[in-house]
């Protein structure tokens, strides 16, 4: 799961009396880069972990089972947790030739079940592949897949003063996270997580079943250079076992570290704002959406100075209380504290309803990392998430939607909501194929949610919130369809109703709302990197016909 809510703090405060701010970890000490001795070698290799396999009988298995999302739990024949390439070589191997169908995990954080499926009988734990580290010779960070984007803000920072504009959960793994296009509070002015990958290590399976690890570059000359590319937002579960990834700007020369990836600000200014529902009239609540979606229309440009400020807006159900907006904005910025407080008047204004101030305060960076508004997941909820890209303002049909179904009174439930994030700038300046990553005009990323705890209420959460989403887009079928408004689907945030004709009766196929024109080349690459479909979901890249 990569959205930059928190479900443990939206939760804990969207009976927004307490003012919800939204739907960690540390470092676990900074890899050198200098050689290692001999005598440190030699006891680097007595130290690697693994391989250790779990099976049922096994007292850690319940925990092995299950990712963040309670909806699903597996019942697989084994968990295999790896500590190194070869590892995952082996494991890889074994179950393909014992036939056993392969799922990989590195943080959990999948919206659906395709780690915990009952058709997946290995899954390959990546957790404790989790260092972070500077590889001279390729001029490039290494974050191996099982790293938690928390340790790897941490380990970049603390070690070479850099980041990543990842998402904002720090218990999301780089694994699956980095693969999908993932973004966060600096991709207004930084772009996606993938734009920064140089090159991806994966294990994949040939036609004749044999196991390989392979290094794949964004060098034109790199004969494995597709495999590069569909890893760039191609999603995960596709094409193999990520192991790695070397990341660094795309533009950047020399070979000092602290040049090769973004500097973060040193400090933030964030600030969490709630309208209470008690004094929002239709109209009123009809102009908040729309103030907020014309900010972003007016300030997405490629070189605006709004792009150091990034918010979510959180409009909760009803019954939560209030319709809640988070904001982070560089504090370096000209005029920061200004402009934060000029975008929450912006936001505000004509709704009749004066915002009351849950939080505001200067942190330091890394602290807002772990600790702000937009920080890591509770893993007790059973949660769906459904996702759409916001090419421009909300329609009237839409706005009538959202004011309908948040304020319904079969359905009055606190943890019900939209989260409505701030995108476009830098992001939108690369080429809709020069990554896997399709969709580059975006001003605004979408999702409705709902998240819960009891599994008898899944039927009452899921039918509000699929009839939510139809109704939200109505106008293109009852998906985010691709045209001038909206731009299809975000593949972090995996929805498989997109398959039902029930939930999608638009006549766009899953494969054009999630890729667009990209398909047919993801296409390409499954079928050479992985042509026995060793590496499949619900949702993922087919083979052609």
């Amino acid at each position: 799961m990569t959205s930059t809510v928190t479900r443990r703090r939206f939760v804990a405060g969207t009976a927004v009396g307490a003012g919800a701010a939204a739907l960690g970890t540390g470092a676990a000490g900074l890899l050198s880069a200098r050689p290692a001795s001999a005598a440190e070698g030699a006891e680097a290799a007595d130290a690697v972990f693994g391989p250790v396999t779990v099976g049922p009988s096994d007292v850690r298995y319940p925990d092995l089972i299950r990712g963040t999302n309670q909806r699903f739990v597996g019942n697989p024949e084994s968990i295999r947790v790896v500590g190194t390439t070869a590892q995952v070589v082996t494991a890889v191997q074994e179950a393909v030739t014992a036939g056993k169908r392969i799922a990989v995990r590195s943080g959990g954080h999948c919206y659906e079940d395709f780690v915990a499926n009952p058709a997946v009988k290995v899954v390959i734990d990546m957790s404790v592949m989790n260092s972070v580290s500077y590889d001279s010779s390729r001029r490039a960070f290494v974050v191996e897949a099982g790293a938690k984007l928390g340790q790897v803000y941490d380990r970049l920072f603390k070690g070479w003063g850099v980041t990543v504009p990842g998402g904002a959960c720090p218990t999301v793994g780089a694994g699956g996270h980095i693969q999908g296009g993932g973004y966060g509070a600096l991709s207004r002015k930084h772009g996606l997580i993938s734009d920064y990958v140089y090159a991806v290590e994966v294990v994949t399976v040939n036609g004749s079943g044999t196991a390989r690890s392979v290094v794949a570059t964004r060098e034109a000359s790199d004969p494995n250079r597709d495999l590069w590319w569909a890893h760039t937002g191609g999603g995960g579960g596709n094409f193999g076992v990520v192991t790695k990834y070397w990341l660094r700007t795309p533009d950047a020369t020399g070979s000092n570290p602290s040049q090769l990836l973004p500097q973060p600000p040193s400090e933030v200014w964030i600030s969490t704002v709630n309208w209470p529902w008690a004094g929002l009239t239709r109209d009123g609540f009809s102009r908040l959406m729309k103030n907020y979606g014309e900010w972003h229309e007016r300030f997405s440009g490629p070189n605006a100075p709004e792009l150091s400020l990034f918010s979510e807006l959180k409009p909760a159900h009803q019954a939560g209380g209030a319709v809640s907006l988070t904001t982070q904005v560089d504090a370096s910025a000209p005029n920061a504290e200004q402009m934060l407080q000029g975008f929450i008047d912006y936001v505000g204004a004509g709704t009749g309803v004066t915002a009351q101030v849950a939080e505001h305060r200067k942190v330091s960076w890394l602290h807002a990392t772990q600790w702000s508004g937009f920080t890591g997941p509770d893993p007790l909820f059973r949660f769906k998430g459904k996702p759409a890209y916001q090419r421009r303002n909300f329609t009237d049909s839409q706005v009538s939607a959202m004011y309908r179904h948040l304020t319904r009174t079969d359905y009055a439930y606190p943890a019900a909501l939209m989260l409505i994030s701030a995108y476009g700038g830098k992001v939108n300046t690369v080429a809709p194929d020069a990554t896997a990553v399709a969709q580059r005009d975006s001003i605004l990323k979408v999702q409705a949610a709902a998240l819960w705890t009891n599994p008898a209420d899944d039927q009452k959460h899921l039918t509000w919130l699929r009839e939510f989403f139809r109704d939200l887009y109505s106008e293109t079928g009852g998906v985010p369809g691709l045209n001038g408004v909206t731009d299809g689907m975000f593949i972090n945030y995996a929805d498989v109703d997109v398959k039902d004709p029930a939930w999608n009766p638009s006549g766009t196929p899953w494969q054009r709302l999630y890729y667009k024109d990209n398909y047919a080349k993801l296409q390409q690459v499954k079928a050479k990197w992985d042509p026995r479909n060793v590496f499949r979901h619900e949702l993922s890249i087919e083979l052609p016909a």
